[in-house]
């Protein structure tokens, strides 16, 4: 059978390559892969934990002398900068490829929060460098999230999809718990003028060393393929393919009757992503709102409040970053070991109940804390076993967004969705600082916030029930068609690409 690519007179291009993708076993390519790829959610977390650590710091007179608003900007910003370069690095990993953006991103968060550590003063013009810097680290990170999840998504096995995305997202605690245990070593065995400059390193040196594993990875063929570039994505399938064999792995053979018909789509920009979620796919559309919102309501209430609560109700001081790192660790075990059963149980009924069991524990921890039932120690475990099921489903919204939606307008559907969810967590988290006074704590005001972030998880996993997708096992093209696919009577005849 012919390897080279065939196309009639309109242009069609018919291939096996997604089946051969899916029929793979799993081998050190992969592994390869989701570690090269996967760092971007550990640099996140890094990113915010540091951020958050570091702000103190930041206002005393022998560091910087920052004012309070000055040194509480920082997250603000990051997350605005994260907005930017989900929708503008994402509009163009689906113009120029993945494998172009992911060295790119990763690149321009390197370069952003490099910089970051070089802010030597309090007047306005390092602060508006030190702000400017945290968007370009930002948006590097929010151009990560959409290139990175497209591409781990149109490179793993079908099989394995569900768990090794979710896993992927997950990894964001780990990020967290480093950079929790290194800025506290920092800030205290090191003078804080040098202690704070070294946690903004960390990513920047992780990133160094990643962005050379990521050269040799290939671009997507899934998307070379929707762009009418079918001999480079044979080249690229069938180098995976020999990676695979060399690593003792066994390649299956794949029906021809999975062979897909494209005719590469001209437009892909955001009018045709509107187009498609407002059109084309709009309970989807309902499914990637509601999952994404959700999570992120609940996940910036109680993270960015965490800290305050402790100290506030509970009279914790010095050691919140402790409770933390317990608070993170319940978070990054949940993804791995409900993960798989969102590829054996199905998409659906794992995603709802992770949902509807975070919300419903956190109702009921919400009558304890009400009621002076719990201390520092049972509040923290409360929340790690409400947050061992939450990651999971929050994990899975953003494998739901990357997977459900048309090849071609994949990253920008991430983007937007990414986007949306972090302007509502920022409104949240502003939200629950409403709530607690430090002078005057208020139990009955925050169990109203907890109640309210309980409803709203609970409302996320209804969504899932009505709305979910079984997309468990399944090739990314038969969960959604992309938008050059060609119905099998117009397509041409003859074989077809590679075997």
């Amino acid at each position: 059978m012919s390897s080279a690519a065939l196309q009639d007179t309109g242009g069609v291009i018919r291939s096996l390559i997604p089946a051969r993708i899916d029929r793979l076993p799993w081998s050190s390519f992969h592994t390869r892969l989701v570690v090269a790829l996967g760092v971007a959610w550990i640099l996140d977390g890094l990113e915010i934990s540091v951020a958050s650590a570091i702000e103190g710091a930041l206002t005393k007179p022998e560091v910087l002398n920052f004012s309070a608003n000055a040194a509480a900007g920082i997250a603000t910003i990051y997350l605005i900068g994260e907005v930017i370069g989900a929708l503008f690095f994402g509009m163009l990993a689906d113009r120029w490829g993945r494998r172009k953006l992911f060295m790119i991103t990763l690149g321009v968060y390197l370069v952003g929060s490099g910089l970051t550590a070089a802010t030597a003063g309090a007047g306005a013009g390092w602060v508006a460098f030190l702000y400017a810097t945290r968007i370009i680290a930002g948006m590097g990170i929010g151009g990560e999230y959409a290139a990175i999840n497209s591409a781990i998504d149109e490179l793993i096995p079908a099989r394995y999809r569900g768990r090794i995305d979710i896993a992927v997202n997950g990894t964001y605690w780990a990020g967290a718990i480093l950079g929790t245990f290194a800025t506290f070593i920092f800030l205290n065995a090191i003078s804080p003028h040098l202690g704070w400059r070294l946690g903004f390193l960390l990513g920047p040196v992780l990133a160094l060393v990643i962005i050379f594993v990521r050269r040799n990875l290939p671009e997507s063929p899934r998307w070379q393929l929707m762009h009418g570039h079918a001999e480079a994505a044979e080249a690229s399938i069938a180098g995976i393919e020999r990676e695979v064999e060399l690593s003792g792995g066994t390649l299956a053979p794949v029906d021809e009757s999975r062979a897909l018909d494209i005719r590469p789509a001209e437009r892909t920009g955001y009018i045709t992503l509107t187009r498609v979620l407002i059109r084309d796919y709009f309970p989807r559309s309902i499914l990637g709102l509601g999952l994404m919102v959700t999570q992120s309501f609940l996940y910036n209430a109680i993270f960015f409040s965490y800290s305050i609560v402790l100290t506030v109700f509970y009279h914790v001081n010095g050691s919140a970053a402790l409770y933390g790192i317990a608070f993170a660790l319940g978070n990054l075990i949940g993804p791995f070991v409900l993960g798989p059963l969102f590829d054996t149980i199905g998409r659906k009924k794992m995603i709802s109940s992770s949902y509807l069991i975070a919300g419903f524990l956190l109702g009921v921890s919400a009558f304890l804390f009400n009621a002076h039932l719990l201390n520092a120690v049972t509040q923290t475990l409360a929340w790690v076993i409400i947050f061992f099921f939450a990651s999971a489903g929050a994990s899975a919204a953003y494998l739901t967004v990357s997977e459900i939606f048309p090849q071609e307008v994949r990253a920008k559907a991430i983007a937007v969705f990414f986007s949306i969810a972090q302007i509502v967590g920022a409104l949240a988290t502003q939200f629950y600082a409403s709530l607690i006074d430090k002078n005057n704590p208020d139990f009955g005001k925050l169990f109203i916030g907890y109640i309210t972030g309980a409803i709203i998880m609970i409302i996320g996993g209804v969504i899932a029930l009505f709305f979910g997708v079984a997309a468990e096992g399944k090739s990314l093209e038969d969960i959604a068609d992309p938008l050059g696919a060609v119905r099998r009577g117009e397509a041409m005849s003859g074989a077809a690409v590679g075997d």
